[in-house]
């Protein structure tokens, strides 16, 4: 079986591993605890604050570990909400956002706030001068993706933060997606929080990290909490803390080397595509605001679900969209903030290459691909 799913999930690093071995066996003190056992476990704790700070070029006061990115999502966007700029109860988003976001947007509009649900254009992006005329004098928060996990396109979080800073707007960016994928110095900077997991770059499932900006008075969803400056309440995985920290190392240590190798295979990938290609539609951004790891598809005609079980019999490993809402029978949220139709839809599939991927396996699936179509066509 060769996989082409690490959009929803990559194995653990070997050294990643070792590390989350290691910190479970010798730093198992809590790091909350006054003794000595507690104290080596906070000083293993803050180095990895310090470390997964110096990556993303901020403040390790602005890092709180979490369980992952639903977590980081949730509890960053609450935060940001007890510490905005201006009285209001306006906000905005994207119709394409993970659900732990759309989720929390769904949570706050029963206490009363008004959400803008934003498209995307054809090529899977949010147009600004939309964005511009959704503003009203009562937003106060918008929370965008950086980075579509469907078909990988990047949105422009730098142009959306200036308009956000020129109106006194606070900004929360998913970038579960993109982080170990490129550098994220630059959004870190831009945005007022951010949401990373460990499992998308070959850490432990079960890790992930917020980052809000140490300048911002934020209030904790949960009183009373002393863990991680009362963040997030339980006993911090120093374990997957520290496993995830060495995957993030090495994953930035690797950025410009895997992403030569996914335009690699992208590329093959898709010339193997070429005997059906009129039979396929692919979504994706322009130049740059392409991840090259994650392709989106449809193959007309042919419902998704199909097309991923009969490559599953072949032996390769695809989705059809995220693995949070796969078990819902759903059609992809990015083909909705493209209007894609329905039935059309439901004909979305995801292929996503990870380190182990090779030219040669992405060639076999675009044949299998191939092979599929046709003998489905001629049915």
């Amino acid at each position: 079986m060769k996989y082409f799913d690490y959009a929803a999930s990559t194995p653990l690093d070997e050294e990643a591993a070792q590390v989350f071995v290691k910190a479970s066996t010798e730093y198992y003190g809590n790091s909350n605890s006054l003794h000595d056992f507690g104290g080596q476990a906070n000083e293993l704790l803050n180095h990895c604050r310090q470390e997964m700070a110096d990556l993303l070029a901020v403040q390790e006061t602005g890092i709180y570990f979490t369980s992952g990115g639903t977590e980081s999502n949730f509890l960053a966007i609450r935060a940001l909400l007890t510490s905005a700029f201006k009285t209001g109860k306006h906000i905005i988003t994207s119709i394409a956002e993970h659900s732990s976001v759309i989720s929390v947007f769904q949570q706050l509009e029963e206490e009363g706030y008004e959400t803008t649900y934003l498209p995307f254009n054809e090529n899977g992006v949010i147009n600004l001068e939309q964005f511009n005329k959704a503003l009203k004098e009562e937003t106060v928060l918008v929370a965008i993706q950086h980075g579509n996990s469907e078909i990988g396109t990047l949105q422009p979080i730098l142009e959306i933060s200036k308009i956000c800073k020129r109106n006194n707007i606070l900004l929360h960016s998913d970038c579960v997606h993109t982080f170990g994928k490129m550098d994220l110095k630059p959004i870190a900077k831009a945005v007022d929080s951010l949401a990373i997991s460990g499992h998308k770059f070959y850490g432990p499932k079960g890790s992930g990290l917020a980052y809000i900006n140490p300048q911002l008075n934020w209030l904790s969803f949960f009183p009373g909490t002393v863990h991680e400056k009362g963040f997030r309440p339980g006993t911090v995985n120093l374990p997957a803390v520290a496993s995830m920290t060495v995957a993030a190392q090495k994953a930035y240590n690797e950025l410009q080397m895997n992403h030569q190798h996914d335009l690699s295979v992208r590329s093959a990938f898709l010339r193997g595509l070429a005997p059906i290609m009129s039979h396929c539609i692919i979504y994706d951004a322009l130049n740059e605001d392409q991840l090259p790891s994650t392709v989106g598809l449809r193959m007309k005609g042919i419902e998704g679900q199909y097309v991923m079980l009969e490559c599953n019999r072949r032996g390769f490993a695809i989705s059809t969209g995220s693995a949070c809402q796969s078990d819902m029978h759903a059609p992809s949220k990015t083909m909705k903030a493209m209007d894609v139709k329905l039935k059309e839809a439901k004909e979305f599939i995801r292929i996503s290459f990870g380190r182990s991927t090779t030219v040669n396996d992405a060639t076999e699936l675009a044949a299998a691909l191939t092979t599929i179509i046709k003998q489905t066509l001629n049915q």
